[in-house]
């Protein structure tokens, strides 16, 4: 099993870490600004709907 391991974090193939990390950071950047255009213009419609019900 110790080889086995040994042998992943010694293969150079594929992706590295940092290629990872830079795709996590743009999905997550992506990922904040839709919940946050969405999340403002849900707060509107919520608002105007209160608003002409009272």
């Amino acid at each position: 099993m110790t080889t086995f391991f040994l042998e992943l974090w010694r293969d150079d193939l594929g992706q590295d870490i940092a290629e990872y990390a830079v795709m996590l950071a743009v999905i997550l950047v992506l990922v904040v600004g839709t919940v946050r255009l969405i999340g403002t213009q849900t707060n509107t419609v919520f608002s105007n709907v209160a608003s002409a019900l009272q």
